[in-house]
């Protein structure tokens, strides 16, 4: 076939693929102008003189993580570089979902990372967020622009498209119900968390409880992934779509032929998946070697040239793959900028224009979802002792800003969560560390609701006594188990600003031994421990969660409380993997 043949045919197929996605959409294809075509991050390249070191003696090996969807490509072009003459790396890709690799990170892991490509800036704020609450150093990253990007669209069935002919679709219709959509969890998905965003700037002002409600209604039955959001179309209501990535629905089409889909594009504008590179290198090791000049010091012990190299070969990859936006058209994937046409079945050929997402807002529709989704037991722990009373920089007492935070939280909860509120300092009720003060309960409950919203009030009010912290734990592990339920997340909140005190209860090592014993039977209790103020014991937090399976969280200063205690509570049903 000659080339000119050649080009007729793609020209043919692009406007045949248009065509079907306009007859049955009707117009719903044209996007609103909500931001620039595309973003780009500042460089975090070393300077100029490092660019032109010295060449490598062997090849050097590099580590980058890749979000899944994306890694298909770059493994392939990373190949294709370490075959050059001019290259001397030898490059591993890693699949990884880019949450996963978030909590990797922000758990203290990951250190043999060279670079990360994840399908969203959010994750490297999600992850120096949390890497705070767990009151670990937040590892030291460079953002550079996308390497690909994808809008976010409707996915709708090609079988049952006929269902949404001739009618703009919206996120307004989407926070509204209006159009019944399918959004997979955002804990796991950028495409869906975009989309929540989305919905979020279409909530009329001050009616922000109207996007909370929309967020109970997509959780209830929320599938786990995108692909499972495709598999459930079939069995939907016709004018159902579920929330994809327009790569998503490409490479769908793609794979499955036989259960096609279209992507429709939303009238009122919508959000890309970005795939940043990150750049894992720790350029502090490099500058240890630099005097004030930026030249080398002569007590360098041979670590500055392996860093060199390990640069120099990181940023030729970048290149690489900043070149090589054909190669990830093919997969489906718009260019770093939001352009490129694609050769697809069922998506547009020319791309879409699309706004800017804000990762802080992401990071906290995370945090909210995460609060509001989760069906769960949840046995609230709270210490009361006389150093709760230790004011802070806010001028209020380290209890009043717990009360605060945990009445906001509280209020936030679904009606799906069963909560309970223990208070604990020394011998509370005789020789016992703990008294309980409202039964686990569901929060459907208006009246059990109101309970534990008024015994936190009560909270100020009953401090006195020490820290009986490992008692109190054991014993609240045992509460929850006697009433195990194993079709939902059951745990143990426990907040507190000290170590433990009480001389005459169990050891640590005896309350780690009794709950490693305990969990040996499946029924697993996370213990989530939010440490609050500079004197917590970091060290036996982290340990009782280890060894069940939960976290260790720091607000070494209160008034970060309830920034890490909605943390703590939405990443709860990930456990112990995040």
């Amino acid at each position: 076939m000659s080339r000119r043949s050649e080009r007729a045919e793609r020209e043919q197929s692009r406007r045949h693929h248009r065509h079907v996605v306009m007859m049955i959409a009707a117009g719903v294809v044209g996007v609103a102008l909500v931001g620039g075509a595309g973003t780009a991050w500042a460089s975090g390249s070393l300077s100029a003189w490092l660019a032109a070191g010295p060449s490598c003696d062997e090849r050097i090996a590099l580590t980058v993580v890749a979000d899944t969807a994306i890694a298909r490509p770059v493994k392939a072009i990373a190949a294709e570089y370490d075959a050059r003459e001019d290259a001397c790396s030898l490059t591993e890709v890693v699949a990884q979902d880019s949450a996963d690799t978030a909590a990797l990170l922000a758990s203290g892991n990951g250190s043999d990372i060279d670079a990360w490509i994840p399908d969203s800036p959010v994750w490297l704020v999600r992850m120096a967020a949390s890497a705070r609450s767990l009151g670990r150093d937040v590892p030291d990253l460079a953002l550079e622009r996308s390497i690909a990007s994808s809008p976010v669209v409707f996915a709708a069935p090609v079988s049952g498209a006929e269902a949404l002919a001739g009618r703009p679709l919206s996120w307004g219709d989407v926070l509204t119900g209006d159009l019944p959509a399918l959004l997979a969890d955002p804990e796991a998905s950028s495409a869906s968390l975009n989309g929540l965003q989305a919905m979020e700037r279409a909530t009329p002002i001050g009616q922000a409880k109207q996007f909370q409600n929309a967020m109970i209604r997509l959780s209830d039955g929320a599938p786990a992934r995108v692909d499972a959001a495709f598999g459930s179309l079939a069995v939907s209501p016709p004018g159902t779509v579920a929330i994809a990535s327009e790569q998503q629905v490409a490479m769908h089409n793609h794979d499955d032929a036989s259960t096609p889909l279209l992507a429709l594009y939303p009238s009122d504008g919508t959000l890309a998946l970005q795939f940043p590179f990150l750049r894992m290198l720790d350029e502090s090791e490099l500058a240890k070697n630099l005097g004030a000049d930026g030249k080398p010091t002569d007590d360098d012990d041979g670590g500055r040239a392996e860093l060199e190299q390990r640069a120099q070969q990181l940023d030729a990859l970048k290149i690489a793959l900043w070149d090589a936006s054909d190669r990830f058209a093919a997969e489906g994937f718009r260019d770093g900028t939001g352009g490129g046409e694609l050769e697809q079945d069922g998506v547009i050929a020319d791309a879409t224009e699309v706004g800017s997402a804000a990762a802080s807002a992401q990071v906290s529709i995370l945090r909210t979802w995460g609060v509001v989704s989760l069906r769960s037991r949840i046995l609230s722990v709270i210490d009361v002792s006389g150093s709760m009373e230790e004011p802070t920089i806010t001028g209020l007492r380290r209890i009043d800003l717990l009360e605060q935070a945990a009445a906001t939280t509280i209020s936030q909860l679904s009606e799906a969560v069963d909560v309970g509120v223990w208070a604990f300092s020394t011998a509370r009720v005789g020789d016992q560390d703990w008294e309980d003060l409202s039964p686990i309960e569901p929060l459907a409950d208006e009246a059990h609701r109101t309970q534990v919203l008024d015994v936190l009030a009560s909270l100020p009010g009953r401090l006195g006594g020490a820290t009986g912290l490992y008692d109190t734990t054991l014993a609240a592990v045992q509460q929850v188990r006697a009433a195990y339920d194993p079709e939902t997340v059951n745990s143990v909140l426990l907040l507190t600003d000290g170590r433990n005190e009480d001389d005459n209860g169990i050891s640590r090592d005896q309350l780690l031994a009794e709950l490693a014993a305990m969990a040996e039977d499946g029924q697993q209790v996370p213990v989530v421990l939010v440490g609050i103020g500079p004197d917590t014991d970091l060290e036996s937090m982290r340990l009782i969660a280890e060894a069940t399976g939960g976290a260790a969280y720091s607000a070494e200063r209160p008034e970060d409380l309830k920034t890490v205690l909605t943390d703590a509570l939405s990443q709860r049903s990930c456990r112990p993997n995040c």
